[in-house]
């Protein structure tokens, strides 16, 4: 009995901080500002457990079965805490963080009673200094399981709904035990059977549609016909189409439009790509879509592009998806192009090649896993990669919204002793776009080969360098690796401009 308990310990101990991990990253995937969220979320959570511990001195009859009930009370609300979230976000906006406090707050209570009633359970087997040591070492030990296993399994393949799901059926697992293991001293055994399956039943049928309730809340969440999502180590992949327009999202966010994502991809590539006729070795860090590399090799001269995106799924789903391989022309196949699936800071430390352009196509750093690819230190890696007289570009962000973010880079790469070339191009689904061309020389356009765009002349090139008055330079600070300023600017600025 007494391990059986212990045992419980570890599986309680694994549910309560699945269903704070899965608060705190729903949150920071819908709301941003990732360090807040699992801060606040975190912070609320370890408050509502010592609440919860306080309150169980109140519990002082029939301790089994009230541990019980709580086990089946934390399966339901934790279980069905991702889904309930999700869609209180897309039909009720207003109070999400409301709700989203108010569930991790009833959830910690529950999980803050757990572990007072198993030692008061287990305290007639156990001394004192053991009954402590045991069940907080099963207690930690469940911790640390379900940290490893949430970033590398269950949220990439078994995504937020089904986890949060999986972890109530495991508290409704840990109640059914019990109820048969104390089945001699449950004078209402069969009240409580008949809960736990009750609740089992509940929390299997929403395993089992699990998938139907993700698509609907995405249906919602989404305008247009969702033709692809998937969710992967990394990211939640969605793909849109509304006739003839496909859309790519990145966790929520819009990546392009195919109506006018060639503006975008001409105005990274061509003004710098045009001034270097000798460019033979290009590197494309990012843009796993193929549509930089699309325009790329457009020049003929070009003999190779090496593109290093960290995600597999986004350079298969642009290799094989019919509609997609034609949005990038076969880019990706093209015998010119090496695909490296890879964490691009780490690939740069371990580079030895050089190139004459380099194309960085991040996404916004709107957390600290993408503001270090902003970073000085990034910027230090990418010049050691630059060749003699070679460019890179960067994709900037809006200096129309986010006018600090973006005068922020352009500080940034000149701190590490680049010479910059800030411009902006009109984009349509995104408004006033932002790019900067940099180099060990000060850049000066070349002419552009209007055969090669859609969108790029000859006569609009010199006016993309000029930047009307809302959009000048500003102070900025430097974006270093301990600071992360840029991720602050960012969330600062865009927070105003989305509702």
């Amino acid at each position: 009995m007494r391990h059986a308990l212990l045992f419980s310990v570890f599986v309680i101990a694994s549910c309560g901080l699945a269903y704070e991990l899965i608060a705190g990253a729903l949150s920071s995937y819908l709301l941003g500002d990732s360090v807040m969220q699992f801060s606040t979320v975190i912070g609320t959570y370890l408050f509502a457990m010592g609440a919860g511990s306080w309150l169980s001195k109140y519990i002082t009859r029939d301790l089994i079965g009230r541990f019980i009930q709580i086990e089946l009370m934390v399966g339901l609300l934790g279980g069905f805490s991702a889904v309930g979230l999700f869609m209180v976000f897309i039909w009720l906006s207003a109070p999400f963080k409301l709700v989203l406090y108010l569930v991790v707050f009833g959830v910690g209570v529950l999980v803050g009673l757990e572990i007072p009633l198993v030692m008061r359970i287990l305290k007639r087997e156990l001394a004192f200094k053991d009954l402590v040591s045991q069940v907080l070492t099963f207690d930690y030990l469940g911790a640390l399981a379900v940290s490893i296993l949430f970033p590398l399994i269950l949220a990439p393949y078994l995504g937020m709904v089904r986890t949060g799901l999986l972890f109530g059926l495991l508290n409704v697992a840990v109640a059914l035990w019990a109820v048969h293991l104390f089945r001699e001293q449950l004078p209402a055994r069969r009240s409580l059977l008949l809960q736990s399956w009750t609740v089992f039943g509940v929390l299997t049928a929403g395993f089992a549609g699990a998938g139907q309730l993700t698509s609907l809340a995405e249906t919602h969440l989404y305008a247009d016909e969702i033709v692809h999502a998937e969710s992967t180590p990394y990211q939640r992949i969605v793909v849109t189409r509304w006739r003839d327009d496909l859309r790519l999202f990145l966790n929520g966010n819009l990546q392009f439009s195919s109506h006018d994502e060639y503006r975008y991809h001409e105005a990274l590539v061509h003004p710098g790509l045009a001034a270097l006729p000798g460019a033979q070795r290009v590197l494309v860090l990012g843009g796993g879509d193929g549509l930089a590399v699309r325009e790329i090799l457009k020049y003929p001269q070009v003999e190779s592009i090496t593109l290093v995106d960290l995600d597999p799924a986004m350079t298969n789903l642009f290799s094989t998806a019919p509609a997609l391989v034609a949005l990038n022309q076969g880019a990706l196949g093209s015998e010119r192009v090496k695909v490296v699936n890879a964490d691009a800071l780490q690939w740069l430390e371990e580079s030895r090649d050089y190139f004459d352009f380099i194309v960085i196509d991040f996404p916004d750093p709107s957390n600290f896993a993408l503001g270090k690819l902003y970073s000085a230190a990034f910027y230090r890696l990418i010049e050691k990669r630059l060749s003699a007289n070679g460019l890179l570009v960067v994709q900037s962000t809006s200096p129309l919204y986010a006018r600090q973010s973006f005068w922020c880079v352009v500080t940034t790469l000149e701190s590490v002793g680049f010479k910059t070339a800030p411009y902006h191009a009109q984009v349509p689904s995104f408004g006033e776009w932002g790019y900067i061309i940099a180099g060990r020389q000060a850049f000066t356009p070349a002419t552009i080969d209007a055969t090669k765009t859609r969108y790029l002349t000859p006569e609009t090139l010199p006016g993309l360098f000029a930047f009307p008055a809302d959009m000048g330079r500003i102070p900025a600070e430097i974006n270093q690796l301990n600071n992360q300023v840029l991720v602050r600017y960012f969330e600062s600025e865009w927070r105003k401009v989305i509702r």
